[in-house]
């Protein structure tokens, strides 16, 4: 007997929106002070709900993440080559600063669509288990629980994704 499907509204207050905070704590950390937040969360938002509409979700939460860092990444693009700098903005731009240059800034997204293309070219369970690990931060443990598997397997697959994408890395003349 199956269980019954939530609706689009039911499932989105159950699945995505209590990891909301952590997601915003992860985006303020993790994308460019001048791309607003709030905005990739609402895009992440509308395009989850349309995977979902598509077909089901079995990890939302990993999911989220990762649709998050995406529509961060494209707003940065879209945000970036259209920006201008007003006069007034001039004086509190930190011209001197090099941890921000705009040439660093672009090769971290380039590398951060490197690292997604890698983890895209693992198969799912070894994909799955991988980003469990390194971007939801889950013990093997908690993983193992979580996807029914044992320990050893999460291990076993998490070193043979690590090396997978090393090799994609080596393809990529990164290494």
């Amino acid at each position: 007997m199956s269980l019954p499907q939530l609706n689009a509204s039911d499932w989105f207050d159950t699945e995505i929106k209590p990891h909301e905070s952590a997601l915003r704590g992860y985006l303020y950390h993790h994308v460019p002070e001048f791309v607003d937040v709030d905005d990739v969360v609402q895009e992440a938002y509308r395009r989850i709900l349309d995977v979902r509409r598509k077909k089901a979700i079995e990890y939302p939460r990993g999911l989220l993440f990762t649709i998050a860092r995406n529509a961060a990444t494209d707003l940065f693009r879209k945000q970036s080559a259209s920006r201008t700098i007003s006069v007034t903005e001039i004086d509190s731009l930190h011209v001197i600063d090099n941890a921000n240059r705009p040439d660093e800034v672009l090769g971290r997204n380039d590398e951060v669509e490197i690292l997604n293309q890698a983890i895209r070219s693992l198969p799912q369970r070894c994909r799955q288990i991988l980003i469990l690990r390194k971007l939801e931060n889950l013990s093997h443990r908690e993983i193992a629980a979580r996807m029914g598997i044992t320990v050893h397997t999460v291990e076993s697959q998490l070193t043979k994704g690590l090396k997978k994408c090393q090799k994609f890395f080596v393809s990529k003349g990164l290494l």
